[in-house]
């Protein structure tokens, strides 16, 4: 029997192979032979998580033709990979992926860094802050005294509490846009929002418009359920949505849904304005598209004097062809995993029928702590908090990284959590790598493309400030180091100082 579990076409990896950028050679080294070049970026793959543990590689022939080299560079890549445990072998099986011993099996969402690790590794892999107290404390301990006659219930609202849907439903109307709790519900987070959206519009096998780059969660969860990604590029810095671009996707990929953050876009921090919302609607209803809106980081505007621009369901009134999703979060706390999505009321309905199959509902101490916030104006006094905390933390970042690394290049978003970086031509992925090793945790640009896009990025969250942030920039300067130095894969140039936050 196989041991593999999936298969990596030859195409298919060679276009992962090419898209990455080479390794920058220090002084006075040589360029590494074809073979190590092509086994360091098959192991790049795997350690990124963008080929899977257990996938069977392409026959040495098949991949040779695909990547126009010899078959004897092929099997000397191959041999290098079993040799260091990054592959396996079997007569009559073929070969796939494996990962030594020790080694952390591959993610390839952003998954929190493990509480133990927290003593020694400065994690930039997860943009969220922590919980906003005293907030927090008083939602719950409101929550607990109005559990009562939720307890002598079943205690499963598929839709989400009546008393959460109404109050959601008003933040809408104060907003400007007419909305009954009839066009409301509550999720388990925005991914299961989105996940639940997926499974409604979009079978397996269905073309689904992404912004490119997008947020690497959401595109894993689609890639999952099994949907074809059409990337759309984002128009250049923080100027939003490529208009001509997104027209003719939807005009020639006819993608079933496509999926957007106007606001304060992860990972870029873009913020599309009214004109670019208007016209992305116009040009979705024409082509059929639905078109699904990630609001999670909309309350997360930095600078006081910003003109926000009108929320994208705005220019949908009749909403046939704009579903809305929002997120406690990132406004307020990852670990309050709550959600909704608005749309017409026929959608709802379709939503939560369908949700009968998959988780029910959505936990009620937490929705009634969420409620009480809304209705007592905690919520507002904690994204507040959130703002100037983020702010600040922004600041203290940049400042940093332009001290450590004057060749890396990004603009200053003006909302968001999120920081895009050029890194000065440095591969991605060998950055995340050597930044373990450094003590600090980075996602690399390809987490948030197709098909390898965007090796020359990584993606800094507002989530340390004052000498959190001067030491994270100091570590990512050391890893850069080493990849300059051609040992960001190799052994540990220094050993991290513990740093406790």
């Amino acid at each position: 029997m196989a041991e593999w579990t999936s298969a990596v076409g030859a195409a298919q990896l060679a276009r992962q192979l090419t898209a990455q950028q080479p390794r920058p050679a220090g002084p006075g080294t040589r360029k590494p032979p074809a073979y190590r070049a092509l086994a360091d970026g098959i192991r790049l793959l795997v350690l990124e998580g963008r080929v899977p543990v257990a996938a069977r590689l392409p026959a040495e022939r098949e991949l040779a033709l695909a990547l126009s080299v010899s078959r004897t560079t092929v099997a000397a890549a191959y041999e290098a990979l079993r040799g260091e445990g990054f592959l396996e072998s079997r007569r009559g099986a073929g070969s796939w992926t494996s990962v030594p011993a020790g080694n952390p099996l591959p993610a390839r969402g952003l998954e929190p860094l493990p509480p133990e690790a927290l003593g020694s590794m400065i994690d930039l892999g997860c943009a969220a802050l922590p919980a906003p107290e005293p907030w927090l404390t008083r939602g719950f301990r409101g929550a607990l005294d109005e559990l009562a006659p939720y307890a002598h219930t079943h205690g499963d609202y598929p839709a989400g509490l009546p008393v959460l849907r109404q109050l959601i439903a008003e933040r809408y109307t104060e907003r400007g846009i007419p909305t009954m709790p009839e066009q409301i519900m509550v999720t388990t987070g925005a991914m299961g929002a989105i996940d639940a959206i997926c499974h409604l519009f979009a079978g397996r096998g269905e073309r689904i418009a992404v912004e490119s780059p997008s947020y690497a969660n959401i595109l894993q969860l689609m890639r999952e359920a099994g949907a074809r990604l059409v990337p759309v590029a984002m128009a250049p810095g923080l100027d939003g949505w490529d208009l001509p671009r997104w027209r003719q996707v939807l005009r020639d990929a006819a993608p079933r849904l496509a999926y957007v953050v106007a606001d304060f876009h992860n990972p870029t921090g873009a913020l599309a304005d009214d004109d670019q919302r208007r016209s992305l609607v116009e040009a979705a209803r024409s082509a059929g598209t639905v078109l699904v809106v990630d609001e999670t980081m909309s309350e997360l505007y930095l600078e006081a004097d910003l003109r926000m621009p009108r929320p994208v369901c705005s220019f949908d009134p009749a909403g046939s062809t704009v579903l809305t999703v929002g997120s406690a979060s990132k406004a307020f706390w990852a670990g309050m995993r709550i959600g909704w999505v608005r749309a017409a009321p026929d959608v709802i309905r379709s939503l939560v029928a369908a949700r009968a199959y998959a988780d029910l509902g959505t936990p009620v101490l937490e929705q009634l702590a969420v409620a009480r916030l809304m209705r007592t104006g905690g919520w507002s006094e904690a994204v507040a908090f959130r703002r100037v905390q983020a702010r600040e933390n922004r600041d203290a970042l940049v400042t940093a990284v332009r001290r450590e690394l004057p060749d890396w290049e990004f603009e200053v978003p003006h909302g968001g959590l999120t920081l895009w970086v050029r890194t000065g031509g440095l591969s991605g992925s060998r950055l995340a790598e050597a930044g373990e090793r450094a003590g600090v945790r980075v996602p690399s640009g390809p987490r948030f493309g197709v098909d390898g896009a965007f090796e020359g990025y990584v993606r800094l969250p507002f989530t340390v400030s004052g000498p959190v942030a001067d030491e994270a920039a100091a570590r990512l300067a050391a890893a850069a180091h080493m990849v300059r130095a051609g040992n960001g894969a190799g052994a540990v140039a220094h050993e991290p100082r513990t740093f406790v936050a």
